[in-house]
């Protein structure tokens, strides 16, 4: 039996919950195709054009009409796993009943605790939200003590909030339980929703985004998954990327890769955490592999054809 772990990205969801139904459609049957009788399979993915959505929505809402609510950050991530989860179980549903197999499909709104000391909450760097221009994020921030308000990258104004890395997922024994009563399980979506664990013992949300390919890795080590495999926009690794030497590279032991990280190879925000997390999976236990590759190329990935193998 193999158990892995599917990360799709966010932004291959698409912007609106029409094109990511039509996203998600067309890439079902690449899904459901890698499963065989005695496989099992966790899928995340990404959230961030959606929960940036969520979050505007209710933002400008909230200016005109008093009866609107503002949006906290982990209640929007809540709110974008439920949406994005729901058009995963249809389609992924319908693919299944499609080809007669056995499997039922669930998502599961997944909190993922992190350490209220990290030193990211002391240096908020991740750009959430619609830019802004400065007046108005000036008035933001005025309007909110506390919140952090960055340029980025000279194309306007942005909130920023803290992405600490995950330390354990709190619902990893429900979704272990559902993959053993035959469920193709969608979890951690968007990162999960960051929560930490008072004095009294009580889990509370907090305003922070967690990266989805490290919380990916994460959920692959806590469900003892053997394979990690990390969708994305390209067909695989490359090396040089933008630059006379770039190259695609199939095999990528965990030595090379560390290599790699160090001087600089990999885009932070990009291929970086994707490499990081597979490398972080792979080294924490025997017989584990992590292969990063497009959707459409995914199966061929698992059979060893296309893709980036990442491996001890």
């Amino acid at each position: 039996m193999s158990r892995i772990v599917v990360a799709l990205g966010g932004n291959a969801l698409g912007t609106t919950p029409a094109s990511q139904l039509e996203h998600i459609r067309a890439v079902a049957p690449a899904i459901i195709s890698m499963i065989t009788a005695e496989d099992e399979i966790i899928l995340t993915h990404g959230n961030g054009p959606q929960v940036g959505a969520v979050s505007r929505a209710l933002g400008l809402a909230s200016r005109v009409d008093e009866g609107v609510p503002g949006m906290p950050l982990p209640e929007a991530t809540a709110m974008s796993q439920g949406y994005i989860g729901y058009h995963l179980q249809q389609q992924l549903q319908a693919e299944v009943t499609r080809l007669g197999k056995p499997w039922h499909v669930a998502t599961v709104v997944t909190q993922v605790l992190v350490d209220p000391d990290d030193p990211a909450f002391a240096d908020p760097t991740k750009p959430i939200g619609a830019f802004l221009s400065r007046s108005e994020a000036e008035a933001l921030a005025a309007a909110h003590p506390g919140m952090v308000v960055r340029e980025d990258a000279g194309r306007g104004w942005r909130r920023a909030v803290a992405s600490p890395r995950p330390r354990s997922i709190v619902e990893w024994e429900s979704i272990l339980n559902l993959l053993d009563s035959d469920f193709i399980v969608v979890a951690c979506g968007g990162g999960g929703i960051p929560v930490v664990r008072g004095a009294d013992g009580r889990l509370r949300g907090v305003e922070a985004v967690v990266d989805k390919d490290y919380c990916a890795g994460l959920l692959a080590e806590a469900v003892g998954a053997d394979t990690l495999l990390v969708l994305t926009a390209v067909d695989a690794v490359h090396l040089g990327w933008g630059t006379p030497r770039d190259r695609e590279v199939a095999d990528l032991p965990v030595s090379l890769a560390l290599e790699m990280v160090a001087a600089g190879e990999f885009a932070e925000g990009s291929m970086l955490p994707k490499v990081r997390a597979a490398v972080d999976f792979v080294r924490g236990g025997p017989g584990r592999r992590a292969l990063i590759c497009s959707a459409a190329r995914a199966t061929e990935a698992l059979a060893g054809r296309a893709g980036t193998l990442i491996h001890a």
